[in-house]
Formats: structure tokens, C-alpha cells, sequence
């Protein structure tokens, strides 16, 4: 073999090795970028668990709240109808007929309490209770005496209800200052 001959194989020896090196670093190359995307895609996939994760336990609290308050819109407009039936009760009758209807008035009132209890409605207690302005709303104020201390309850205008730890509406007193 003449030098040229060898000359033109080493030179295709050289180009093919150059050729190797070329294709395996381009092999290299984008062995790293499906790797970095792959990673990428592993972050994306992880996040998107977690946030349907937070999403679902969102939605059971949301729907547990639901359930657990479902009975407060109906409570706060019977209310008004309960304080309507407490104040027939404290009315005085004297004839048979009045008699009958108060006792009437008070199975009616008896049932509307059993209800409201069932569904976790109760009454906030207040009438000689210290006061607290997240129960009780003080609309007048007197004087402290020994029977009353101050910030003491006195008397009871409005009776207040809560649903488990909400209050539905506070109770209207009269506080001792």
C-alpha cells in the first residue's frame, strides 16, 4: 500500500471515528434531554397528585360543614316563631277555652324544641352567666349590686341559639356595670 492509500484510510478512519464521536455525543445529548424532561414530567405528575389530593379533602370539609350547618338558614327563620310561642306561654288564662289553646301552644312549642335539639340547636345560657360578647349582646346596662356583680347577666330580653360552635343569634340582655 502506497502512502496515499494510507494516507486516505487513516484520514477515513479519522472521519468515521469523527463520525462515531459526533453521533454519540448527539446519542448523549439527547439521552440528557429526555432525562430532564422525564424528571420534569415526574414533578409535574407528583404536583398534579397532590393538588387533586388537596382538592378532594377540600371538598369532604366542604361538604362535612354542609351537613353539619344544613339546618341553620331553617333554625334562624324559625326563631322568631319560637319566641312568638314562648311569649303565648307567659300569657295568663282564666276560661277553659284559653286553657286548652295554651295547652296546644305549648305541645306545638315542646315539638319545635325537640327539634331544633336534634338537629344540634341549643340555647345559649345567659340569665345569671358572666358576659360574653361572643354569646350575648348587651343592649342596657344597671347598676352592680350584691345579688348582681358586675359584668354579670340580670335579665334576658332575647334568647340567643347557637348550631354546635355557631351562633345563630346571640341573646339580647341587660348586663350589671
Amino acid at each position: 500500500m502506497s502512502e496515499k492509500d494510507q494516507e486516505l484510510k487513516d484520514q477515513e478512519v479519522a472521519e468515521a471515528t469523527e463520525q462515531k464521536d459526533l453521533e454519540q455525543e448527539s446519542v448523549t445529548d439527547e439521552l440528557t434531554e429526555l432525562t430532564a424532561k422525564i424528571d420534569e414530567m415526574d414533578d409535574q405528575l407528583l404536583r398534579a397528585k397532590a393538588e387533586i389530593a388537596n382538592i378532594t379533602n377540600r371538598n369532604r370539609n366542604e361538604r362535612e360543614l354542609l351537613q353539619r350547618y344544613r339546618s341553620q338558614d331553617l333554625a334562624k327563620k324559625l326563631l322568631p316563631a319560637i319566641d312568638n310561642l314562648e311569649r303565648a306561654m307567659a300569657t295568663d288564662v282564666s276560661d277553659e277555652q284559653g286553657i286548652n289553646l295554651k295547652k296546644g301552644v305549648e305541645m306545638t312549642l315542646a315539638s319545635l324544641q325537640q327539634a331544633l335539639k336534634e338537629e344540634g340547636i341549643e340555647e345559649i345560657a345567659a340569665e345569671g352567666e358572666a358576659f360574653d360578647p361572643n354569646f350575648h349582646q348587651g343592649v342596657q346596662t344597671v347598676e352592680a349590686s350584691d345579688d348582681a356583680p358586675a359584668n354579670t347577666i340580670v335579665q334576658v330580653l332575647q334568647k340567643g341559639y347557637k348550631l354546635h360552635d355557631r351562633v345563630l343569634r346571640p341573646s339580647m340582655v341587660i348586663v350589671a356595670q
